[in-house]
């Protein structure tokens, strides 16, 4: 939470969870009376994922403190939330999004086989650290030959390893295995090298906090420092989050530093847009510069998921294309109007192949109608009906209480709308490219809601607090939805304890 205040970003560390929670758990393995197999070290990662990830979904780091800190006087603002209204906004918001990922994991998971970047990667990771010899095999395939990597999907190896649930036999062969598979000297290394790392950061944050210039180093000069503030922060934590992240984003946040902060910046200042000085926010550059930044994501955001959107549209309209064709060719408007169609009667090749639409979108929701995993680990549709229901209503329940006589039942309810659906576009998104577009999701729910939300009369004073609200709901669907489409990518097909342990981590998470 200390770190997404600071720079707006928050991860879930899912193999860094998954690492530790197997480092510390080979340590105290003597100690156990039941064996760490790799559906506990799934469960471990899971746990401390969703509970870092909690303030993100919560609204911790973006709409809480925009509601006590940006709002004026004009807009009912600033908002004062009291702990125990934060705590049951948090439970309200934390349970549908876990709910509505349930029905999406027989359509992502099996049939379209998404593959889930990250959970794909710990699902591998937690195999090679449990003994799987398959799995390194793949590592040290992987390492050697990049090319091998289309050739390995093409044969299905991806969907043989996100099975983590062993059976008897296997676990009794894990734990042979997981016991020759390093020696207890090298494994403490490992956590003397962990406990060290954690001690160099945890003393750079104390001397920090004492000595606040390492803070703003003016590593160009003290005078840039002072007018443009070109300072470096050299945090252990902003290292550390940079390796997670790797210099795919890295590499696109420093671009948008240097043309933001030395570029736009000097500019809008010289031409008089930003006559203030640059930290000001409201008439200096720093302020400025965020109207060109949330303009390039809105962009962006309406760009990529509108393609999300609108792709799959483009697949079934081709689809229907041939006999939507037909049926306008052979029919005059009469029976087009009145719903009197019937399909000609006319001669069709032998050896033809060619299947109707209708059929082949039945053949799509008939593949894979064999049980992919036991029932009794499944969630029947009555659960997730009921559940879906319950938790819907929780939310609503906790928006009018956390916002009383501020938010309208009407737009609450259209809110959880956008929310579900525009979260089936976050979790595709989370499949395709390993990132969940949240935050471009709550900004194209703000901004629905800009049209929608009444600027005259009564209520007008609550815009922009309707606004947030609405953002942070969908921001906290998406995300909790594609945490757990990742955790069941991980772990296989054990979906009920994963899905009342992802509700339940997410409650705690929510209270902490």
């Amino acid at each position: 939470m200390y770190f997404g205040l600071q720079t707006g970003w928050v991860s879930g560390m899912a193999m860094p969870s998954a690492l530790i929670g197997f480092a510390y758990f080979k340590v105290v393995a003597r100690t156990l009376k039941l064996p760490f197999t790799p559906v506990e070290n799934v469960l471990v990662q899971s746990v401390a994922g969703s509970v870092g990830t909690m303030p993100l979904g919560c609204g911790f780091v973006g709409v809480i403190p925009a509601l006590n800190y940006l709002l004026t006087e004009e807009e009912n603002g600033p908002l004062d939330i009291s702990l125990w209204r934060l705590i049951i906004w948090s439970v309200g918001i934390c349970f549908f999004g876990v709910v509505f990922a349930v029905p999406l994991r027989k359509e992502m998971i099996i049939r379209e086989k998404l593959k889930f970047p990250s959970g794909t990667a710990t699902a591998l990771l937690i195999r090679v650290l449990h003994g799987d010899e398959k799995s390194k095999t793949m590592v040290a395939r992987e390492t050697n030959d990049d090319e091998s990597e289309g050739e390995e999907e093409s044969q299905g190896l991806f969907v043989e390893e996100h099975d983590l649930r062993p059976s008897l036999d296997d676990q009794v062969e894990g734990q042979e295995q997981d016991e020759d598979l390093v020696d207890d000297g090298e494994w403490k290394a490992k956590i003397q090298l962990l406990l060290i790392s954690f001690a160099g950061s945890a003393l750079y944050t104390v001397v920090s906090y004492f000595v606040p210039q390492l803070h703003d180093i003016p590593i160009f000069g003290l005078p840039l420092a002072t007018k443009w503030l070109w300072t470096l922060n050299p945090s252990p934590a902003y290292v550390g989050q940079g390796i997670i992240m790797g210099p795919a984003t890295t590499l696109h946040m420093l671009l948008g530093a240097i043309i933001g902060w030395g570029v736009l910046s000097p500019l809008a200042k010289h031409k008089g847009w930003a006559p203030g000085p640059v930290s000001d926010w409201t008439n200096g550059s720093k302020g400025w510069i965020v109207w060109i930044s949330l303009a390039i994501m809105l962009a962006d955001s309406l760009v990529s998921l509108g393609w999300l959107l609108f792709r799959p549209l483009i697949t079934i309209a081709r689809l229907y294309y041939p006999t939507a064709k037909e049926t306008f060719q052979t029919h005059t408007w009469k029976e087009l109007f009145t719903l009197n169609i019937t399909r000609k009667q006319r001669y069709t090749p032998l050896n033809s192949t060619t299947e109707s639409p209708i059929a082949a979108i039945k053949k799509h929701l008939a593949q894979d109608q064999e049980p992919d995993a036991p029932p009794e680990h499944l969630i029947s549709n009555r659960t997730t009906i009921i559940g879906l229901i319950t938790s819907l209503t929780l939310c609503v329940i906790a928006v009018h209480i956390s916002f009383p006589s501020l938010i309208p039942l009407r737009l609450t309810l259209l809110s959880l709308v956008l929310a579900l659906f525009l979260s089936i576009m976050g979790v595709r998104a989370l499949g395709e490219t390993d990132l969940n577009p949240v935050s471009g999701i709550s900004k194209l729910t703000q901004l629905f809601f800009a049209l929608v939300t009444p600027t005259s009369g009564p209520g007008a004073k609550n815009a922009v607090i309707i606004n947030l609200v609405a953002g942070a709901i969908s921001e906290s669907a998406a995300l909790q939805a594609g945490d757990l489409l990742q955790d069941l990518n991980a772990v296989g097909a054990v979906l009920r304890a994963d899905y009342w342990e992802c509700g339940g981590r997410g409650a705690v998470g929510a209270r902490l």
